[in-house]
């Protein structure tokens, strides 16, 4: 059994069980019973996205490494608030006995948080399965 991270839209794995979206908000334009069906997620977790301030800083300019290495630093000083703790956790103890997927919108993971949240689940001592290189 394991955590693995994923991107919206994507095809589903073989046995890649519920996906989890870890966005601030959910796919615009689409109805909420399709979210799903078009491989978004299945339940929604917003309480493991970036806040909004965070979100808006990120995407007011381009990416560099010191500027990823100040929102990686403020995305986990977001992510130990108790309430998300706590859900790391209980993820953490879920991953060893179901297969479950995190995901964002991010065409990059090594530049999305859900690369940052596997490694908070995995020091949370989850099964997290090792990130899909892309071809």
């Amino acid at each position: 059994m394991a955590i693995r991270t994923v991107r919206f839209g994507s095809p589903r794995a073989p046995d890649e069980g519920p996906r989890l979206g870890t966005a601030r908000r959910p796919p615009r334009g689409v109805r909420k019973q399709d979210y799903a069906r078009r491989n978004y997620f299945d339940a929604w977790l917003p309480d493991l996205a970036p806040s909004q301030p965070l979100v808006s800083w990120a995407l007011s300019e381009d990416w560099t490494d010191a500027r990823w290495a100040r929102y990686v630093t403020r995305y986990r000083r977001e992510m130990q608030a108790p309430q998300r703790t706590r859900l790391l956790r209980v993820l953490a103890l879920l991953s060893h006995h179901a297969n479950f997927s995190i995901g964002c919108y991010c065409e990059r993971e090594e530049r999305c948080h859900r690369s940052i949240l596997r490694e908070l689940l995995r020091a949370h001592g989850a099964d997290v399965t090792a990130a899909r290189r892309r071809p």
